[in-house]
């Protein structure tokens, strides 16, 4: 949205940008509750799909098959060779300083105006959602591209203290948060102003803390290098724990998902801003923002919390559960947080594809010179879209029902070990239903 528009009209995720409006504030599909889709099929084709998976998995599944970091295909030795080499890792740095620099170019030269400056598009667009398919394919990307570490490498500190054990990923995942705030609820979100602050400060504060403790602070604080990482987990592409980069598959890989603190809060934070982003194309949301006495930013803030903490709070809900079925668990909150990632890949998939396809090849034309350029067209019809949606959403589940169901087999007495996934089934079906009732509602 450009600067002349009201917080509340930048709240209102038009399917495709009007010219005199800009780029989409959220990485929704707009109109959804137009899809051709029937409430009644989409619904009880997920359920069917959920219940056979755990029916399935509780009869052929009754030992744990996942080897996390132990797994893996060796990749040839000069590939990997290649990929680890000092050169190709100062090329990608360099790609990534390179982008940054242009990145704030645009901000600092360009015409304040997101139909004909492609910095706003380069964060939304190609940044936050343009890691999720970079992530699944090739690895932890931006820990490689990170412009933030080059910076860093520089003037790297003589004797960085130690990370608190208790800190994890705990700042990630605030450092998410703010920014799904700035993209879905900050007024002015796309004008130079705004992203020159936003992006002062998340400079600031990520070398500050790495001239403290060292480049270990970003694969804990640094949200788009967490994000990334967490992403990874699915890609075919791994580490094994000796270091051998391999092939495998992408359960094993979650399967190897740390459990450090600040994990559930990251995933809650994905999964609950993405849930706002469907919630906030509702029309009575909108009428909502129009007409409450705090004003729409305020309320839409309430809102975006909201939708957190209520994820958090269903899945803690969870963890307890699983606690009193099995008080051996003592961390029930992190064994099966990694469950969630399939889940909230299914959300990222279903509400970001559509802006992906289109506005990403129109930043990448305004980039490259192109004044005012319009985005292509969606090659999926309405019908197509509403499919790969919901299956997207189901698919996400179903893996996550996967994953949940190895490590159940794991940590439960095998005479338990079905009746103690049932809360967590239980959490993946109110999740689904929530996430297609957010798409068709």
């Amino acid at each position: 949205m450009t600067g002349t528009l009201t917080p509340t009209a930048q709240l209102a995720h038009a399917l495709t940008p009007d010219p005199g409006l800009g780029l989409p504030l959220a990485h929704g599909v707009g109109s959804r509750h137009d899809l051709p889709l029937s409430p009644f099929y989409a619904y009880a084709g997920a359920f069917a799909a959920l219940l056979i998976s755990f029916l399935a998995l509780g009869l052929l599944w009754s030992s744990s098959r996942f080897r996390g970091d132990l797994s893996g295909r060796p990749l040839p030795v000069a590939l990997q060779q290649a990929a680890d080499a000092p050169a190709t890792r100062t090329a990608l740095r360099l790609l990534g300083a390179v982008a940054a620099l242009l990145f704030l170019l645009h901000l600092l030269l360009g015409p304040d105006d997101p139909d004909r400056n492609p910095a706003p598009g380069a964060l939304y667009v190609l940044l936050w959602v343009g890691l999720v398919p970079a992530s699944l394919l090739l690895g932890p990307v931006w820990r490689l591209l990170n412009p933030l570490r080059a910076v860093h490498s520089l003037y790297p500190p003589r004797n960085p203290r130690p990370l608190p054990a208790a800190l994890g990923i705990r700042p990630a995942a605030l450092g998410l948060l703010l920014f799904t705030w700035l993209e879905l609820v900050a007024a002015d979100n796309t004008s130079s102003a705004t992203l020159l602050t936003a992006l002062a400060l998340h400079a600031g504060v990520q070398l500050t803390g790495a001239a403290r403790h060292g480049d270990r602070w970003f694969a804990h604080a640094d949200p788009f290098e967490v994000y990334s990482s967490l992403l990874a987990r699915l890609s075919p592409l791994g580490r094994r724990a000796d270091g051998r980069l391999v092939l495998r598959s992408p359960f094993h890989g979650l399967d190897a998902t740390p459990q450090t603190p600040g994990l559930v809060a990251t995933v809650c934070v994905l999964l609950g801003s993405t849930a706002y982003d469907g919630l906030s194309d509702n029309p009575r949301w909108i009428t909502t923002l129009q007409t409450s006495p705090l004003g729409p930013v305020p309320t839409a803030t309430l809102g975006l919390f909201a939708a957190v903490a209520l994820v958090a709070a269903c899945y803690g809900l969870c963890a307890g559960a699983l606690r009193l079925m099995n008080r051996t668990l003592t961390t029930p909150l992190t064994s099966f947080a990694h469950s969630l990632l399939p889940i909230a890949l299914g959300y990222l998939v279903a509400h970001y594809f559509s802006l992906f396809v289109t506005e990403g090849p129109r930043t990448v034309m305004m980039a490259g010179g192109t004044d005012n350029a319009l985005a292509p067209a969606p090659f999926l019809g309405p019908g197509g879209l509403a499919t790969l949606q919901v299956a997207a959403i189901v698919t996400g589940h179903v893996l996550g029902v996967v994953a949940a169901h190895d490590r159940s087999v794991r940590l439960f007495p095998p005479d338990r070990a079905i009746a103690g996934q049932l809360p967590l089934f239980a959490l993946m079906i109110a999740y689904t239903l929530g996430g297609i009732g957010l798409l068709i509602a």
